[in-house]
């Protein structure tokens, strides 16, 4: 009955939406005005959620569910949602903890059903008036990413640290896809390939499509782990500020973004993280914010961590705008996460303390873009929207329902699922009053 009630409610929503900008004329593109996005003349912010596997929706093949992906976007329409963060590729690895199928089972050689996928999701979005962020590598390994391109072009193994329990190396040997000139010659083919296609669905160039709000480098890239040296650190700089200018040397139209998670994917170095985003090729920052991830809230004891975790997670999300502010563009937080209550991954259990979580995590955001400062907006991690996990133990297997959580943690981990009223609400009113920021 609660999800009858739930989906009711979107249906209503969606009726008393106004008509989309789309359908009066010709959409604009995003872009930045010194520390905002504007788009037609006015300003524009985030409102968005993490939807990786949109265009695995997108597909027309077994893989995709073109039905559920038009559920999904309606129902984060319907919850003020103006934008979604998606994955472009995934590569075909061993590992087993990641994805499957993958969009390109060896250099080269694409799946043109999956490719097809984000023309679909991209011709649904424009419907709606949403707009994409399209990552176009992962430095972990849950889609094949950046391992993976080194066990292509080194031979060296793909590392997969839910196997080996070892982030610290992983991030350690990682970082050798940077220098490792066949791996940056196929990501820059890549890039190519997808900032260059043609929408088999439109007719028209990505390059020409304003659906697209941004390209970003990669999911999460780092410069290495914690203890990332200076000459690491400098090639990690070096990557982000050529690779953005190869992007923009395709395409005049859009922004291009890192994907960095700020501090935490910067050695802890608010020089580095700033530093590595002062190029003119990268149009905007990012940062994500993952308090459980970081050991600073135990979701079986809240009652003993959360004002600890609050104070960090509030000084976190603070110190990144005030970065930005130095830089002058920018920022949008485009991760942050809270598990359900108690730990638990069952859809029935409450989200209690993730409601609490996001909700101070919205004030902060929209406290502070009404004061004027760069913040531009949110999406959160993520959409599991229709998504049910299929297994006891509540990881993913090849044919399971896609939701927020890719394979690499268990299923209804992270995801917001379209039963979840008391979380949609929260996003839905957070979504307007950032939309009333942009009439002012």
């Amino acid at each position: 009955m609660k999800r009858m009630i739930t989906l009711a409610a979107s249906l209503f929503l969606m009726h008393a939406l106004p008509p989309p900008a789309a359908a009066a004329g010709k959409p604009a593109f995003v872009k930045v005005d010194k520390t905002h996005f504007v788009r037609g003349g006015q300003r524009y912010y985030i409102a968005g959620a993490n939807f990786w596997y949109g265009a695995y929706l997108g597909a027309a093949g077994k893989v995709g569910d073109r039905a559920r992906l038009v559920k999904e976007l309606d129902t984060m329409k319907a919850a003020g949602i103006n934008n979604v963060r998606v994955l472009a590729v995934s590569e075909k690895t061993d590992m087993p903890s990641a994805v499957r199928p993958a969009t390109t089972a060896a250099p080269g050689q694409y799946d043109e059903d999956l490719l097809a996928g984000l023309d679909y999701l991209l011709a649904e979005l424009a419907k709606r008036d949403m707009t994409a962020v399209i990552y176009l590598n992962n430095f972990w390994q849950w889609s094949g990413g950046m391992t993976q391109y080194l066990n292509w072009f080194e031979g060296s193994q793909a590392l997969d640290p839910n196997v080996t329990k070892d982030y610290e190396d992983f991030m350690a040997k990682t970082v050798r896809f940077y220098r490792n000139d066949k791996a940056q010659q196929e990501y820059r083919n890549v890039i190519r390939k997808i900032v260059q296609r043609v929408n088999t669905i439109t007719g028209k160039r990505y390059v020409d499509d304003a659906t697209v709000m941004a390209w970003q480098l990669a999911n999460e890239p780092r410069p290495g782990n914690a203890k990332a040296t200076r000459e690491e650190k400098q090639v990690y700089i070096d990557w982000i500020a050529g690779t953005a200018a190869y992007i923009h040397g395709l395409d005049a139209n859009h922004l291009v973004s890192s994907g960095s998670e700020g501090l935490a994917g910067s050695a802890q170095d608010g020089d580095l993280f700033m530093q590595a985003h002062r190029t003119k090729h990268i149009d905007y920052l990012t940062y994500h914010l993952w308090p459980k991830n970081w050991g600073w809230i135990d979701s079986k004891n809240v009652a003993a961590t959360w004002d600890g975790a609050l104070e960090k997670s509030r000084h976190y999300l603070n110190v990144h705008i005030d970065y930005a502010q130095k830089v002058g563009k920018p920022i949008v937080l485009e991760e942050f996460g809270m598990d359900r209550d108690g730990a638990s991954f069952d859809i029935k259990a409450a989200t209690t303390v993730r409601d609490r979580f996001y909700r101070e995590v919205f004030d902060v955001v929209t406290t502070r873009a009404a004061k004027g400062d760069p913040i531009a907006g949110f999406n959160f991690w993520a959409w599991g929207g229709a998504g049910r996990a299929a297994n006891p133990d509540y990881w993913w297997k090849e044919g399971n329902d896609l939701m927020g959580d890719p394979p690499q943690e268990e299923q209804g981990l992270y995801s917001v699922f379209d039963s979840d009223a008391s979380t949609i609400a929260l996003i839905r009113e957070k979504a307007t009053k950032l939309k009333r920021l942009e009439r002012k």
